[in-house]
């Protein structure tokens, strides 16, 4: 049977072959699935985007984000999809974004919902939506535990990853990426590769939100310097390059991480982790085995200092057996049949 799957990302950011952010990244990773299984693919994303698929794009906000414009750009995805459900025959709808409440169609085809961030972020009526043939999935089991009542929660479709075949002599230094942003620790990996005397390197984007700015400007510039450098944002090989090269990754995560892009990535390349225990860096993350899982600025320290301790190879094996890419794609085609069958 062939599909006509309609994508919609977070509106407020861009979607690419790989995108910093998670959400982005499993939209991107589907998308290119589809189209490589026969299927049609529409995504809907901001200008900018590059699928595999069809574009449909709404505007892209390049300056600080205000209310106003957030609503102005949902506005145009409600068009866009309204458009979609009259000129395409469209079997299912996957929406990515934490906002997905802002435009779920009142009837029409089976829409799933992949629920990307803490449950808690969502408003409580979005999780528990009267719409008929609506389908939230979690990413993880520690996320669906979380799932307050009458949250009508199905079974989480678990994240993952490519799993590159990379031989990289590793170096000295840790690496941590991701969103620059105040729940996302970078001003801890900061503080304890410092302590631990080893070099830094941080990549990541800043978006346009004043207090991600903010965040930048006063947590984590100021501590910049030769030894713990942010190289801006990195895709594709460069990136496996360097999580393959780096003696670690750093994810001090202050928030209740619903799955770890990162930390997968990471274990793909062979390179440990070390981690706060935040949600599911908890299931992700075997202490002592695949890295460490630790509590505070000292502790990120400790564990850079024992870091060798961790056998690259059990990382690897680790990531293939637990979180390839083709098992999450597998899962999310089979839902889809499900769906529009």
């Amino acid at each position: 049977m062939t599909l006509t799957v309609l994508s919609v990302s977070y509106p407020l950011a861009p979607v690419t072959a790989d995108p910093v952010g998670g959400a982005e990244q499993v939209l991107s990773r589907l998308d290119r699935a589809l189209v490589a299984a026969g299927h049609r693919s529409i995504v809907i994303a901001p200008e900018g985007s590059r699928v595999a698929g069809e574009l449909r794009s709404v505007p892209a906000i390049a300056g600080p984000i205000s209310d106003t414009e957030a609503e102005h750009v949902r506005a145009a995805v409600r068009d866009r999809i309204a458009e979609a459900m009259t000129r395409d025959r469209l079997d299912v709808i996957h929406l990515h974004g934490i906002d997905f409440h802002r435009y779920l169609p009142p009837s029409g085809p089976p829409v799933l919902v992949t629920l990307h961030l803490p449950l808690d972020w969502y408003p409580p009526d979005a999780l528990c939506s009267a719409r008929s043939r609506t389908h939230l999935h979690p990413v993880s089991a520690a996320q669906a535990a979380t799932a307050p009542t009458g949250a009508r929660i199905e079974a989480p479709i678990e994240n993952g990853v490519e799993i590159p075949d990379l031989k990289v002599r590793r170096r000295s230094f840790a690496f941590a990426l991701g969103r620059i942003c105040p729940e996302k620790g970078f001003d801890d990996a900061l503080a304890s590769a410092e302590m631990a005397h080893v070099p830094l390197l941080i990549a990541g984007t800043v978006f346009p939100y004043p207090d991600h700015q903010r965040h930048f400007h006063e947590a984590v510039e100021p501590h910049l310097g030769w030894r713990r450098r942010w190289i801006g944002a990195v895709e594709g090989r460069c990136k496996q390059q360097l999580l393959a090269a780096a003696r670690c990754v750093l994810i001090p995560s202050k928030a209740r991480e619903t799955s770890s892009l990162v930390a997968m990535e990471a274990m793909a390349a062979g390179t440990p982790v070390i981690a706060y225990p935040s949600g599911a860096l908890t299931e992700i993350v075997e202490d002592g085995r695949t890295g460490f899982l630790v509590e505070s600025v000292n502790g990120l320290a400790d564990a850079m200092r024992r870091i060798d301790r961790i056998d690259p190879e059990v990382c690897r094996a680790t990531a293939r057996a637990r979180f390839s890419a083709q098992r999450m794609v597998a899962r999310y085609l089979e839902r889809y049949a499900e769906l529009a069958g």
